[in-house]
């Protein structure tokens, strides 16, 4: 029988590596259907090429664009996610949820509900609305599975470990592309030399959090949560390949340590097939790599923005969405040339510190609404800053 499946953000890096890993094993799913926000060209073409008979494309002008390229109207197109009801009558085997920020968060949670097993590559929802989120798998007894690389990789080997038996766990970080660069000439930091990373191909946003740390800060955020383990016991090591993804020490004084090529492939392909039945295809990594790691503690005089972390409370909270959005709105004023990369931590740091905010750490969120509006609302607040 075919395993049902869906995409959230196909056509997204995440999402077009997971169609292209389908599109080698067609015989075996049924794709109910795929989504997009503005890309129609390209998720039309997933769809032939998946035969899938569901788009979803949230854009507007995308959507009457790729009403017009679906002459045969062999496919249905909606333009909103209120339509997977009618799609959807039964729950299907697999969800993958890459749609990218905010925008992610509530076709995230709706899917829960429709899904056997749940992959979230969609960290806005876990950092912000993880209390809700787990709620919710809990209640529709779906399972769950994190997709970002170094999340994968402690999911994968705790396996059926009590997190209780966990003493510390490391996350990596390559560096990105300014590990080298001296401080004194990160002023003058342009965005096209921030965006170069050395090992992995993302978008702009995701590069620009590489290139300040923030992202690892989001990552920390996020095992904090799925892996209900205190930030005193995550800890941050730059390593520069980027082979190994996560390491586990335990109570019993063994660690394990996770490492695979730097391909998003790999943990999205484990997320699919996971009981070792199917061979994926990768470069080779070379295993002399591994014989020097060279861990090194992050310079927080060169990455500030990892000082934010000290600032985070221990149970889930509405201070995430303020770090979120206004990290989001930094880092776009930068990309459109309005601030230096710079102030980027700079007026994070101190927007963070504002009062107004610094009270949210002991409110959780008890809606998705709660969310979507504070981070409204602190994108309007941050513009100001610049």
């Amino acid at each position: 029988m075919k395993r049902k499946i869906a995409i959230l953000g196909s056509t997204g890096s995440i999402g077009s590596s997971l169609v292209n890993i389908l599109s080698n094993d067609k015989k075996n799913f049924e794709i109910k259907f795929l989504s997009a926000e503005k890309n129609y060209k390209k998720l039309f073409n997933q769809a032939k090429l998946l035969n899938v008979k569901n788009l979803i494309i949230t854009n507007k002008k995308a959507y009457l664009s790729l009403i017009k390229l679906n002459k045969t109207k062999k496919i249905k197109v909606y333009n909103n996610f209120e339509c997977i009801k009618k799609i959807i009558s039964s729950k299907i085997d697999y969800c993958m949820c890459a749609i990218s920020g905010l925008a992610g968060l509530r076709p995230t949670y709706e899917m829960i509900k429709y899904s056997k097993t749940i992959a979230i590559a969609n960290k806005e929802s876990i950092i912000c609305a993880w209390s809700l989120i787990k709620k919710e798998i809990k209640k529709n007894k779906t399972k769950f599975i994190p997709v970002d690389s170094e999340h994968f990789s402690i999911w994968f080997a705790l396996n059926s470990i009590d997190y209780k038996n966990v003493y510390s766990m490391y996350l990596t970080a390559s560096g990105g592309p300014l590990l080298d660069v001296p401080l004194k000439n990160f002023k003058n930091i342009h965005s096209s030399q921030a965006l170069k990373h050395p090992n992995w191909k993302m978008g702009k946003k995701i590069s620009i959090d590489s290139s300040t740390m923030m992202n690892k800060v989001f990552e920390v955020i996020e095992a904090k949560n799925v892996f209900n383990i205190s930030y005193n016991k995550i800890k941050i090591l730059v390593h520069q390949k980027s082979y190994v993804h996560a390491l586990i020490k335990f109570n019993n004084g063994m660690i394990k340590i996770i490492a695979h090529d730097t391909n998003m492939k790999i943990p999205i392909f484990n997320t699919l097939y996971s009981n070792f039945d199917k061979t994926i295809k990768t470069s080779k990594m070379d295993i002399k790599s591994l014989s020097y790691l060279n861990f090194k503690k992050v310079d927080s005089l060169k990455f500030p923005i990892v000082n934010v972390i000290k600032k985070l409370p221990n149970k889930p909270s509405l201070f995430e969405t303020v770090l979120v959005s206004a990290n989001d709105e930094l880092v776009d004023m930068y990309l459109n040339g309005k601030i230096k990369y710079t102030d980027i931590s700079k007026k994070l740091l101190k927007f963070m510190n504002k009062k107004e905010f610094l009270k949210l750490r002991q409110i959780q969120p008890n809606k998705l609404d709660q969310i979507v509006d504070l981070s409204h609302d602190v994108r309007i607040k941050i513009n100001p800053l610049s």
